[in-house]
């Protein structure tokens, strides 16, 4: 079990520094579209910055999951002991 939750975290810190880069990545992009108010904007820019607030909801939900399923695990092999 051990072995499991070491490469849960691994993959816990894989997915949350790929995140956290998106997360700055829509800040930028999101500062830099609010200071430029006046100046028109590429729908592609605005399709990315979309498209990265996703991902990082999608990635932010499943290692959720995956956190409250390796829980859940864990209470049920306590209650069989």
């Amino acid at each position: 079990m051990k072995y499991v939750m070491e490469k849960v975290h691994g993959a816990y810190e894989v997915v949350s520094e790929w995140a956290d880069a998106k997360v700055a990545m829509v800040v930028a992009l999101g500062t830099a579209a609010a200071t430029g108010a006046h100046a028109a904007v590429d729908p592609g820019v605005s399709t990315a910055i979309t498209t990265a607030g996703t991902d990082a909801a999608t990635v932010g939900g499943l290692v959720l999951t995956a956190i409250v399923g390796i829980f859940a695990f864990q209470l049920i092999r306590r209650a069989l002991r």
